[in-house]
């Protein structure tokens, strides 16, 4: 149990819960935005190209309410909203992590002078460079065995 307690110790002062928490605030709201694009501006366009059908509304009946019990209906319009929502949510998220990752490798790569190169990268480039000139300079030192 110690240990348990102190792996969470660890990840919870490493800053990795705090930015859970944020994630998740930005990704419910991101959320809330996109539900509202879907349902405000896309499903509009989409109920006049059906004619003025409503999405939202489409169900299969199974059972008809009667006065004994309620209706008994499977909702595939609303699951179609739903999956609308999360095309438009992947998509933007793919587009948003493609152009991080590309900011990402620029920042890494320390020959490009457009980004500004991270004090770890510079240093272990830095690093490389020095090592491959003493590789080449041991190279040239040996003499051959006689």
């Amino acid at each position: 149990m110690g240990a348990f307690l102190q792996e969470f110790k660890n990840f919870a002062i490493k800053g990795n819960m705090i930015d859970m928490a944020v994630g998740i605030v930005i990704g419910t709201a991101f959320n809330n935005v996109i539900s509202t694009i879907v349902k405000k501006v896309v499903m509009p366009p989409l109920s006049l190209l059906t004619e003025g059908v409503n999405l939202s509304n489409k169900k299969y009946i199974l059972r008809k309410a009667t006065d004994v019990s309620e209706e008994v209906a499977v909702g595939y319009g609303e699951l179609l909203e739903v999956l609308i929502d999360f095309l438009i949510i992947a998509f933007t998220i793919f587009i948003v992590i493609k152009f991080i990752n590309r900011f990402k490798k620029k920042s890494e790569n320390p020959k490009d002078k457009t980004v500004e190169t991270p004090k770890n990268i510079q240093l272990l480039s830095n690093i490389e460079k020095l090592l491959e000139d003493q590789n080449t300079l041991l190279k040239n030192k040996k003499a051959p065995l006689e």
